[in-house]
């Protein structure tokens, strides 16, 4: 709701500019184009998210997810002792962050679901445990070994070498996620005490 009021105020306040300032035509002639614009670039990355969300269930029918957990379960037993008790959620989490390693934010998204569904059955309380919250850091900061879709959108945008970026993203993903994972474990150790 927050979000609709914040871009309707941009967008009132973009023609209000743009008619002061004498520049109506040409927000007149961006408004269409940029619409455009936008359903090449959503067209141009539904090949890939298509792909890659197929490549996830494959894996899951295969058994992929399954071995994945298998290796990385003391990670993840580190990092979210529920796993121990609890092999699906290990899987979903499992699946997650390989989508996540891959680049694949939205194939990530329905195993993320899943796992906080799982996280979210074992409290009746509604409130987010310690470990769904670091989970949900873990997500969002996405550690990309192949950024696959910052990739799509590169080379739809006319990228010659839309791999160029990875050392970036390799060091700015890692210090995400490790910062993000120290900030939500120092609030959890913060809000035991409160």
């Amino acid at each position: 709701m927050v979000m609709s009021w914040i871009f309707t105020g941009i967008l009132i306040v973009s023609i209000i500019s743009s008619l002061l300032l004498g520049h109506g035509q040409e927000l007149a002639s961006a408004i269409p184009q940029g619409a455009q614009n936008g359903i090449n670039l959503v067209l141009s990355l539904a090949g890939a998210i298509v792909l890659w969300s197929g490549v996830g269930k494959l894996m899951d029918k295969i058994g992929a997810t399954g071995f994945l957990s298998r290796i990385f379960r003391p990670l993840l037993h580190r990092l979210f002792p529920s796993t121990r008790k609890d092999p699906e959620l290990a899987n979903h989490i499992s699946a997650n962050i390989c989508a996540n390693l891959l680049g694949l934010g939205n194939a990530a998204t329905p195993m993320g679901i899943q796992a906080a569904k799982r996280f979210s059955a074992q409290r009746n309380d509604g409130i987010a445990s310690s470990e769904m919250c670091r989970f949900i850091v873990l997500n969002t900061a996405s550690i990309q070994l192949i950024p696959a879709t910052v990739a799509a959108v590169r080379s739809s945008l006319g990228s010659a070498s839309p791999f160029d970026i990875l050392p970036a993203v390799w060091i700015t993903s890692l210090c995400s996620a490790a910062s993000g994972l120290a900030a939500a474990w120092l609030m959890g150790k913060v809000s035991k005490h409160a």
